[in-house]
């Protein structure tokens, strides 16, 4: 049996993660553990498998993921458009305006686009990025 390995990467504020896809099970492994042992929450594991669910591609791949940087949330997002990017190239051969192109259905959806927002940085003399000190009259 032929295994096509297909590699994708994604980011999302500054988490960066890089997805390896194969034929097999359903597993996904994070890190080198599995995803609901990696993940503290069940909303992030179901955030990440979203474009899985969308193509109906649940137990159709293996994949496996390197993350580095950021909090879960945002190594959720990174993940999850890693996973979207590799879907998109194994359907790379079907035409992306048929009604069952993983295109089509993930850009419905809003996955194929990086979401750009990062933390701000902090400006001298405030407290954080806008947050001025106290007003104190007297």
């Amino acid at each position: 049996m032929n295994k096509k390995v297909i590699t994708a990467s994604g980011r999302r504020k500054s988490s960066v993660a890089q997805v390896r896809m194969v034929p097999g099970t359903g597993k996904i492994i994070v890190n080198g553990k599995d995803v609901n042992e990696y993940l503290p929450f069940e909303v992030l594991v179901m955030d990440l498998k979203q474009p899985l669910v969308l193509t109906n591609n649940e137990s159709t791949f293996d994949i496996t993921v390197t993350v580095r940087g950021g909090g879960f949330s945002g190594q959720t997002g990174a993940i999850r458009l890693a996973i979207t990017k590799a879907l998109l190239a194994y359907d790379e051969n079907t035409d992306p305006s048929s009604e069952s192109s993983y295109r089509r259905i993930l850009k419905e959806a809003g996955f194929i686009r990086r979401d750009p927002r990062v933390k701000e940085r902090k400006k001298y003399g405030l407290k954080k990025a806008r947050r001025a000190p106290q007003f104190s009259k007297r």
